[in-house]
């Protein structure tokens, strides 16, 4: 199949509003769990889930924790300007940034940009009892001016905003306190209070999401518990949300959209432990699935070419369904990288790590993940229900060989809550 030419429009069911899921049950593990085995479909309950796992298997998690990414300020004329957080820009790094003293660049999106054409917004806020006031300068485009960052791929409608504050504090205080929880628009509601705890999971622990990971959104200290004593081997990565997760595809074929590129980070850790498991995972969520199969084409390169730089380990959209990139030269040299399986493929690369001294790997992918790919790593899914014509969508169909009208035609029958705060699924393949 050639991945490019498939039609979006193929991926398409009707999604009535009633069903999406508007907020979470109460507790989280009592959703919903549709189980997909071979073709046979069980309907129970998340809090049962580690049921339906072998025993001493791995399953890894997204720690990633949602950010406070909206910022409104508001201009001298009335209007409302939103500014959106995308991604750092400058100090580049999460944890740099989050530290950061009164000054510091990000990537955004500009809420009512034509009534900011010029000058300085300010927002006063009220900190440890004193007033604190943040300015917002806009930077030009963030596609102009990251023109000498090739490995940091940008959209064409992000913006640099230079942020400044006074130094006692750090960005990231400044954040818990101004910012807004950014709930997917599909939800058609403000941010609630009771947001700021449903939209995290239980194991968030690294700021700079700004959607959640919403398979995680079932867990609960109990479920953990219960997976530890059924003898669950657990790992986390981090790979943080952005904003395109939501971005529709617009393209009559899939040749045509463009994915938007992530960070991510894995310790070595968690690539041991892969190994201990023969390269096998359950992966909780896409955003765990995009991780652990880039992983795969990042040991692929770094087998082919030992002096790469992390962020030359960079997965392009399409580099999974392209020709292998390896020279004549190279596969003559040492003939097993041209059928590299997952486990030499991460044991390559926890070699490189090993020679450039890294306890953590932080990378980017741009991975696209459709009905075409082969699985290298990801064994068992756990996901919620998503968007008609979404590419998570594709990825779900990739992974149940193109059963997912079956999937979604049961769960539709059977009053599943769709989207972020729905219910979810086990896939297993």
């Amino acid at each position: 199949m050639d991945t490019k030419n498939i039609s979006i429009s193929d991926f398409n069911y009707e999604l009535p509003d009633e069903r999406i899921a508007k907020f979470p049950v109460t507790p989280r593990d009592h959703s919903q769990l549709l189980v997909y085995d071979h073709g046979h479909i069980i309907d129970d309950h998340f809090f049962n889930l580690p049921q339906y796992l072998p025993k001493g298997a791995l399953m890894v998690f997204n720690n990633t924790k949602v950010i406070r990414a909206r910022l409104h300020f508001r201009k001298d004329t009335g209007a409302l300007i939103e500014v959106f957080l995308l991604e750092p820009y400058a100090p580049a790094e999460y944890e740099q940034m989050f530290l950061s003293r009164g000054h510091c660049q990000w990537l955004c999106l500009v809420g009512n940009l034509k009534k900011w054409k010029e000058g300085t917004l300010s927002l006063t806020i009220t900190h440890q009892q004193h007033p604190v006031t943040i300015h917002a300068t806009r930077g030009g485009s963030a596609q102009r001016l990251s023109a000498d960052q090739p490995s940091r791929p940008t959209t064409d409608t992000s913006h640099i905003i230079d942020f400044t504050w006074p130094e006692e504090f750090t960005f990231a205080e400044l954040l818990e306190a101004a910012g807004q929880l950014p709930i997917p628009p599909y939800l058609n509601r403000e941010t609630q209070q009771s947001d700021l705890t449903t939209y995290q999971t239980v194991y968030s622990k690294i700021k700079g999401s700004v959607a959640a990971p919403t398979a995680g959104l079932h867990f609960t200290p109990e479920v953990l518990a219960a997976l530890d004593a059924h003898g669950i081997d657990r790992e986390e990565l981090t790979l943080h949300v952005g904003a395109g997760t939501f971005k529709p595809v617009k393209s009559e074929t899939m040749g045509g959209h463009v994915m938007h590129s992530e960070h991510i980070c894995v310790h070595r850790q968690t690539l041991e432990k892969l190994l201990q498991h023969d390269c096998q995972a359950i992966a909780v969520g896409t955003t765990s699935v995009r991780t652990l199969e880039s992983l795969y084409y990042m040991g692929l390169k770094v087998a082919a070419n030992p002096d790469l730089t992390e962020e030359e380990l960079h997965v392009e959209q399409w580099e999974p369904y392209e020709p292998s990139t390896l020279t004549p030269q190279q596969t003559s040299l040492n003939p097993q990288l041209s059928t590299l399986n997952s486990q030499r493929s991460v044991q390559a690369l926890l070699q490189w790590m090993d020679r450039n001294d890294l306890e953590a790997l932080h990378a980017s992918t741009q991975i696209i993940i459709a009905p075409g790919y082969d699985f290298h790593i990801v064994k068992y899914l756990v996901t919620n229900f998503h968007q008609p014509q979404s590419t998570l969508l594709l990825l779900v169909s990739a992974f149940t060989k193109g059963r997912w009208r079956d999937i979604y035609r049961h769960a539709l029958d059977h009053d599943y809550r769709f989207l972020s705060y729905g219910d979810s699924s086990l896939l297993k393949v």
